[in-house]
C-alpha cells in the first residue's frame, strides 16, 4: 500500500443506527484526518426488513456525519453492486468491506466482480470482520461467508478466535488474516449525568435481546445471587418479543422487580439510564468485541461481565467490576452476589476510568492500511 491510500469503506452509515454506523463513520473521519482521502459506500436499503425485525433506522445523527458518505446500494438492485464496484476500483485504491451479516454477502461479492472486472486497477480488496459468522448461524451462512473470504485480498478481525474462524473459511496456505482490536466508537450522549451519593439498588442491560446475549441467565442470576430489593431494567431491542422473558420472570417470582423496556435507546437518553444503575451486566453467552464495557465506564458505571469474547479484557476484575464463566446461571449469580457485598457498589464506580481511544485508533488504523 502507497504511503497516501484512496480508501473506500463500505458499510452502514447514519441515518442507519447503532454501532456499526458509529464504526464506519468514526473510521472515515479517522482515516481522512491520517492523510488518507477516504470515501464511504452505504446504504439506502441495507436488509429485507423481514430479516431485521428491529428498527434500522434513526432521525438524529449519534455523531458527527461524514461529509463523504453516499447512500446508493441497495438489496434489492443488484446491478448497482456492480457498477459501484467498478467506480471504486477507478477511484480507490483499498477498498474494505465491512461485513456484519451473511446476508450483506451477495452484494459484497458482486461489489468485488465489479472491482475485479477493472483489469491492471490494482485495487485491493479487504473484508473487515465484525462477525465473521453470526453468533446463531445456519449453514449458508458459513457457505456465503467463506465464498467471500476466498476471493478478497485479506480479511481483519477483531480477535485471535475470530481470526482462526476465518483463517479455516479462506481455506489451507491463504494468508492475509489480521488482527485488530475494536476502537472505540461511543455514542455523542451529552456526558454522564451526575448520579447522587449511595446505591441505586438497579441494574442494567443495554443492547439488543437475543439469545446469545443471555438475558435469560440473568433474570436466573437476578432470581439467586442478587439481593431480593435489587431490580433490573433490560432496554434494547427484543427481536423475539418480549413473552418468554416476561413469563420467565414470574416464573422466578421477580416479575415486580424486572422492568423490559423494548425499543432502540437514542443516544440521548442513555444518561439517565446509566444515573439509574449501580452496575451494566453483560451476560454474554458468545461475544465478539462491544462497546457496552466502555459505555458503562464513559458514564461512570462498573460492569458485571462473562468472559466470553474480548469482554473480560476491557473489565479489571476487583477493580472496575466483576468476571463470570459464559453460560453459567449460577457463576452469574454469585457475581451479582460479589458485587452487591456491603461497600462493592461504590467501591467498584470509583475504581472505573473512562477509555483512552487514541491509542486504539492509532493500531487499528495502521493494522488496515497495512492488510
Amino acid at each position: 500500500m502507497s504511503a497516501v491510500a484512496r480508501v473506500a469503506l463500505v458499510g452502514p452509515a447514519h441515518p442507519y443506527k447503532g454501532g456499526g454506523a458509529r464504526h464506519t463513520t468514526e473510521l472515515a473521519h479517522r482515516l481522512r484526518a491520517l492523510g488518507h482521502p477516504t470515501t464511504v459506500e452505504s446504504w439506502r436499503a441495507q436488509y429485507p426488513a423481514a430479516l431485521y425485525p428491529g428498527r434500522q433506522t434513526i432521525d438524529a445523527p449519534e455523531g458527527e456525519p461524514y461529509p463523504g458518505t453516499r447512500h446508493e446500494l441497495a438489496w434489492y438492485r443488484p446491478d448497482g453492486w456492480w457498477r459501484t464496484g467498478r467506480r471504486l476500483a477507478r477511484d480507490a485504491d483499498l477498498v474494505v468491506l465491512t461485513l456484519f451479516s451473511p446476508v450483506q454477502v451477495p452484494a459484497y461479492l458482486g461489489i468485488l466482480a465489479g472491482v475485479r472486472s477493472r483489469r491492471g486497477a490494482g485495487t485491493r480488496v479487504v473484508v473487515l470482520c465484525h462477525n465473521v459468522l453470526p453468533h446463531e448461524r445456519r449453514a449458508v451462512d458459513v457457505s456465503l461467508v467463506r465464498a467471500l473470504l476466498r476471493r478478497v485480498d485479506a480479511v481483519v478481525t477483531h480477535s485471535p478466535e475470530q481470526a482462526r474462524l476465518a483463517e479455516g473459511l479462506r481455506g489451507p496456505g491463504r494468508r492475509g488474516v489480521a488482527v485488530a482490536e475494536m476502537p472505540p466508537h461511543l455514542p455523542e450522549t451529552g456526558g454522564a449525568s451526575e448520579p447522587p451519593p449511595g446505591e441505586r439498588r438497579h441494574l442494567l442491560f443495554l443492547g439488543i435481546v437475543r439469545p446469545y446475549k443471555g438475558v435469560d441467565l440473568l433474570l436466573e442470576a437476578l432470581a439467586h445471587g442478587a439481593p431480593d430489593d435489587v431490580a433490573l431494567t433490560v432496554a434494547g431491542e427484543f427481536w423475539g418479543g418480549t413473552e418468554e422473558l416476561e413469563a420467565l420472570a414470574t416464573r422466578l417470582g421477580i416479575a415486580d422487580r424486572v422492568r423490559l423496556r423494548d425499543g432502540y435507546v437514542p443516544a440521548g437518553e442513555l444518561p439517565e439510564l446509566f444515573a439509574s444503575a449501580d452496575a451494566v451486566v453483560l451476560p454474554y453467552r458468545t461475544a465478539t468485541a462491544t462497546q457496552n464495557v466502555w459505555l458503562a465506564h464513559e458514564h461512570g458505571l462498573p460492569v458485571v461481565a462473562t468472559r466470553a469474547g474480548t469482554l473480560a479484557d476491557h473489565v479489571r476484575g476487583g477493580v472496575d467490576g466483576v468476571l463470570c464463566e459464559p453460560g453459567d446461571a449460577a457463576d452469574l449469580a454469585r457475581a451479582l452476589g460479589e458485587f452487591y457485598a456491603p461497600g462493592e457498589p461504590e467501591r467498584l464506580r470509583a475504581g472505573v476510568r473512562p477509555v483512552d481511544a487514541e491509542p486504539y485508533w492509532r493500531a487499528y488504523t495502521g493494522i488496515l492500511l497495512e492488510a
